[in-house]
């Protein structure tokens, strides 16, 4: 009877782990090193693979989390993922698109070092028992650094247009958002550590 009980247990735990939401974040851990691989490679068309392996990594964070709000499949270890996920994504491409000079080293430097200070925050809400609500511009800054992303993986013009100046002119938008979204999170951790008691506060 242990050994069923164990296997249904088992079983239920990998449903959960390979749920669609979960498949989609694992899809975009799989394409970064197609992302990365392609950039290794000068010309257009090694350019244009990869903004397309990015492209639809990145619109699969699009719709998992959308499906697991739909199908309430959200799990601790899609929370986990997801963000993760993401990250990964972008700082990859951030750091291959340095070595091929299409980004000055001090954006990704401020990008990069934001993402690092809010995780290191949000270990520190967590111990502290803080839930600090996401805002509409953690989402915006995703959305911007994956459309400048893109145009400078793209570089080259294709059908006339310039798609590393819009690229590098995202770039500046999802720059600044990207630091704003930033202080927003320390102030809101702010607020809401100058809410608990003061025997409570660390």
């Amino acid at each position: 009877m242990e050994r069923t009980i164990e296997a249904v247990a088992k079983e239920q735990h990998q449903a959960t782990l390979w749920n669609t939401p979960n498949v989609l974040s694992f899809f975009r851990l799989a394409a970064i090193p197609f992302v990365v691989g392609f950039l290794f490679f000068p010309g257009p068309w090694p350019s244009f693979l990869a903004a397309l392996f990015f492209t639809v990594a990145s619109l699969t964070d699009l719709l998992d989390g959308y499906i697991a709000r739909q199908q309430k499949s959200e799990t601790a270890v899609g929370k986990l993922l997801d963000p993760m996920a993401d990250k990964l994504l972008i700082n990859s491409a951030l750091i291959m698109l340095i070595s091929l000079g299409r980004i000055p080293a001090w954006m990704v430097v401020l990008i990069v070092g934001r993402e690092v200070a809010v995780t290191g925050l949000r270990g520190i809400a967590s111990t502290q028992g803080l839930v600090i609500a996401a805002s509409k511009w953690g989402k915006a800054k995703m959305v911007l650094q994956s459309l400048a992303l893109i145009g400078l993986m793209l570089h080259y013009k294709y059908l006339r247009i310039d798609f590393h100046f819009l690229g590098m002119l995202l770039l500046w938008i999802a720059l600044v958002v990207t630091l704003w979204s930033g202080i927003d999170y320390f102030l809101k951790f702010y607020r809401e550590h100058q809410k608990k008691p003061i025997a409570n506060r660390q």
